[in-house]
């Protein structure tokens, strides 16, 4: 499986409170509204967006990645209220390798709600279904409480710290690295179903 071929035109993905799709300029206030609140910001490599411009620039470059059919974030749509609420994405993908890093970040407005874990529940069983992987990863700062619990629930399995992991925002950061694999995936849906 090749990036060109989900990205081409990156599939609509469907759960009981969200729709995962394909971002559009009509998001541009809406991620504005949390990615200039730096609680949202704190933990992601990106900086806060001091203003609508940075935004617009972020959604330009979205849209640059979708028609050059290279990995690209879907948007998180709250179904209840048709609210673009977030992204979820895949950071990296290593096809030759059959791995994957998922990442994702939502409004303050939804957290503790389980929002982000259907989410990555539903990216992680598209990615294991089409896009031919054996691993997905995640990391997050070692103070990112909410994303660890995120990839808890998903049936993540704690790895280990990678000490100074990562350089971003002016410091070294130690991040916690999560996997779940293909054949522990099926087996949680065989058990959930």
């Amino acid at each position: 499986m090749d990036i060109e071929k989900i990205y081409g035109d990156l599939p609509v993905l469907e759960t009981e409170r969200l729709i995962l799709r394909k971002i559009t300029f009509e998001d541009v206030e809406a991620m504005y509204s949390y990615g200039s609140n730096e609680d949202v910001s704190k933990y992601v490599t990106w900086n806060t967006h001091k203003t609508l411009s940075d935004t617009k620039e972020f959604v330009e470059f979205i849209l640059s990645q979708y028609e050059n059919k290279k990995v690209a974030p879907w948007g998180i749509e709250y179904k209840e209220k048709g609210k673009f609420i977030g992204t979820i994405n895949f950071l990296g993908w290593q096809p030759n390798h059959k791995i994957a890093e998922i990442g994702y970040v939502i409004s303050q407005d939804y957290w503790g709600k389980g929002i982000a874990t259907e989410a990555a529940n539903e990216v992680i069983r598209f990615a294991f279904n089409n896009m031919d992987l054996v691993r997905i990863q995640a990391r997050c700062f070692v103070e990112n409480i909410g994303s660890e619990r995120v990839m808890e629930k998903t049936g993540m399995s704690f790895e280990g710290t990678i000490r100074k992991g990562m350089f971003v925002k002016g410091q070294h950061q130690d991040l916690k690295m999560y996997s779940i694999l293909k054949e522990e995936f099926s087996s949680l849906e065989n058990v959930n179903n």
